[in-house]
């Protein structure tokens, strides 16, 4: 499908708006009003990144940090929205977990770092651990809200068709009314993921953090902004393929 003019203009104003950004920064740094050690000019970061190509690192960081990202994004993405659904749709179910919910929530994924630590020690599953558990609520919440405000008719209008039974209207009911709200908490989840990477290997799991550390460690700043970028590059793109697939499983809508 071709884009239309006004995708058009919103893509180029898009490509402007990043000129400006790095033309601003640009010159912020070469006319000296922020000192190069603190602010590496983007004329700096390709010949940097060149070199992370050259020996390899580049490319290692980011197989071990996609590694820990696609794993902890699937774990935490079924099984919040797995538990999400099911308290939504069962009320005793949720009136059981309400406690446990209001508890565990307000812990944000970074708290988790010292005991993936312990658990699981400085490799791939004390990563994914981190990952998943951040994903995991963005995701269960996205799936309760759903359920819960799916109009209360359509039940009715199941049972009439004979399918009043849980798995009928979890299947005929629940799912196709809650997608687009499954699909949102997902969507937020992509990003959430790729944020929660860089804690989850900022204390030595191989990776895009772990190379940022060992950057800021030297003072090369140059190196921490390829990779702040890498990271914003392969969100950018995991959005992107995103978007494709939500637009095909939600064509029914239109």
């Amino acid at each position: 499908m071709k884009p239309d003019r006004k995708s058009l203009i919103r893509l180029g104003l898009g490509a402007v708006g990043l000129g400006l950004l790095f033309g601003v920064w640009e010159a912020v740094v070469r006319l000296g009003w922020v000192p190069a050690g603190l602010l590496p000019a983007p004329s700096s970061l390709g010949p940097a990144w060149l070199d992370e190509v050259r020996n390899g690192a580049w490319q290692a960081a980011i197989r071990d940090s996609l590694t820990h990202y696609l794993l902890g994004l699937v774990i935490g993405t079924v099984l919040g929205a797995l538990v999400g659904l099911l308290c939504g749709a069962v009320g005793a179910l949720d009136a059981l977990l309400a406690g446990v919910v209001r508890v565990l929530r307000p812990i944000p994924g970074l708290a988790w770092v010292p005991f993936a630590i312990l658990w699981f020690g400085l490799n791939t599953a004390g990563a994914t651990f981190v990952i998943a558990i951040s994903v995991f609520w963005i995701n269960f919440y996205a799936a309760y809200g759903a359920v819960q405000s799916i109009d209360p008719d359509l039940y009715e209008v199941a049972a009439a068709f004979g399918h009043g039974g849980f798995a009928g209207r979890l299947m005929k009911v629940v799912l196709p009314a809650s997608a687009p709200g499954l699909l949102a908490g997902l969507r937020t989840g992509l990003g959430q993921a790729w944020m929660s990477v860089v804690a989850a290997e900022l204390f030595g799991v191989p990776g895009i953090g772990a190379r940022m550390m060992q950057a800021s460690s030297l003072l090369a700043t140059d190196l921490v902004v390829v990779y702040m970028l890498t990271m914003a590059l392969l969100y950018a793109l995991t959005d992107m393929l995103f978007m494709v697939v939500r637009r095909r499983l939600l064509g029914w809508q239109g």
